[in-house]
């Protein structure tokens, strides 16, 4: 995250709505959502649910350094491929 309330911490992207460009990340930007009893869940009450966030609000860590970092494409042996603009490193999938 590189702002908002949980600036400065890391998760992983699980989930990516492309049309709203926003993202979920794991433990971040958590949520209090009020459930009500069903017969899935009988006890009902309150629980912590990641909201999704801006794509604009995450960056990708450098595996070489581990700081946040834009990315950059580039063409190798006929393929495009991901690195970081900041090490100059290339990011696999």
């Amino acid at each position: 995250m590189i702002a908002g309330k949980d600036k400065g911490k890391e998760g992983t992207i699980s989930k990516v709505f492309a049309a709203k460009n926003r993202v979920i990340v794991k433990g971040v930007n958590m949520i209090k959502k009020h459930q009500k009893a069903s017969q899935s869940n009988p006890q009902g009450g309150i629980l912590d649910v990641e909201a999704p966030i801006h794509a604009s609000n995450v960056m990708l860590i450098d595996p070489s350094n581990n700081e946040p970092t834009r990315l950059g494409v580039r063409i190798e042996d006929g393929h495009k491929v991901r690195f970081a603009k900041k090490s100059g490193e290339t990011i696999d999938k």
